[in-house]
């Protein structure tokens, strides 16, 4: 049976495990986040994914650390979903769809009216769970220099 436990990061011990989930996640990708000032964000996570702005969610599977995603301060309205990853060998066992449910809850909790995301073009996968979940795309709202990056929003007011 499949047993979901979810952990709002607010111990060292949270952000080291939210840490080393994200570098997995950047290595995945195969590409250089520089542009978006990947290990500065890495070394403040506790800072950008803390109340009263932010979280940081962590998912275990059957008590193994299955993946994390961040909500994070876009503006004063609107948060942005950042970091989402589930491990590949958790994949497909609803673990995804489960942790972006909580980060919606999140999002709302946080007083947010929406949620943005970007995504690379060839994560297929994960654009099908956002448009399931009632996201829709975009234009741009930030710069980003990988061809093919697709924006999201979702209404978090409705």
């Amino acid at each position: 049976m499949v047993s979901f436990q979810f952990y709002i990061a607010n111990t060292a011990v949270h952000f080291e495990e939210a840490s080393q989930l994200i570098r997995e996640y950047a290595n995945s990708l195969g590409i250089d986040l520089s542009f978006q000032n990947f290990s500065a964000e890495i070394q403040d996570l506790p800072t950008i994914y803390s109340p009263p702005t932010g979280a940081m969610i962590l998912v275990f599977n059957n008590g193994v650390a299955a993946g994390c995603a961040g909500v994070r301060q876009w503006s004063k309205d609107i948060g942005e979903l950042k970091r989402m990853y589930v491990r590949p060998n958790h994949r497909k066992a609803g673990v995804g769809f489960a942790l972006l449910d909580r980060c919606i809850s999140e999002a709302r909790r946080l007083h947010y009216n929406r949620l943005r995301l970007d995504t690379l073009a060839g994560m297929t996968s994960a654009q099908s769970l956002y448009l399931k979940k009632g996201f829709y795309e975009i234009p741009p709202y930030r710069p980003n220099p990988i061809p093919g990056t697709l924006f999201f929003e979702l209404n978090l007011s409705g």
